[in-house]
């Protein structure tokens, strides 16, 4: 005769094991959100040249995500669902504009704590970033800083451009470096013309 009693003690396991990975999941979830919002307002301050904001915002986003990566402990197909993926990269992308900006290096993914793909994917969209500095500064006639930032933008094309895996290990780089390349493109040509027409002037 088959014996089902067993289930009796491992069903109530297995819900226990559902309820803690989807405690993790909704904390981690909320924590992702919080990230996204907090480095999207670090660099919205970065551009208002509020840099001890944008400091004290990343921060937090830090805090935010080092507490969602614990919570995620021993439940790794969550941490890999992708939802905070797209919070590391923003968080990369956040922090990789306020270095470049403030006169900072660019920091690593160890450094920040993030996956390589977020990481790769986050510093190539900070070139769209940049790219938004050199044109603001450009409308206020102010060239400061200007070759300096598209030559990072130009280093971060560099490295991306080398990249040679499957979007699905890169997190779609592919796509981010083609952009990187247009705005790098773009960007290259106003500032140029912006040199020029100084000279012509002066």
């Amino acid at each position: 005769m088959s014996d089902t009693g067993p289930l009796e003690r491992i069903v109530p396991e297995i819900l226990e094991r559902f309820a803690a990975k989807n405690a993790a999941r909704e904390q981690a979830l909320a924590a992702s959100r919080v990230i996204i919002r907090t480095s999207a307002n670090a660099i919205r301050a970065v551009h208002r040249g509020e840099f001890e904001a944008a400091r004290r915002l990343i921060a937090e986003a830090r805090a935010t995500h080092e507490a969602a990566v614990r919570a995620l402990e021993g439940h790794a197909d969550i941490y890999h669902a992708g939802f905070l993926h797209d919070a590391q990269k923003e968080y990369a992308e956040a922090v990789t504009t306020f270095e470049l900006c403030s006169g900072g290096a660019i920091p690593g993914p160890a450094e920040l704590g993030v996956e390589d793909a977020a990481y790769l994917n986050g510093i190539g969209e900070a070139v769209g970033e940049l790219r938004r500095v050199i044109l603001d500064r450009l409308r206020a006639g102010s060239f400061e800083g200007c070759e300096a930032l598209l030559a990072a933008m130009d280093d971060i094309y560099g490295v991306l451009v080398t990249i040679d895996y499957p979007d699905a290990m890169t997190g779609g780089l592919r796509r981010t470096t083609d952009q990187v390349r247009g705005i790098l493109e773009k960007t290259r040509g106003d500032l140029t013309l912006a040199i020029l027409t100084r000279r012509a002037a002066g």
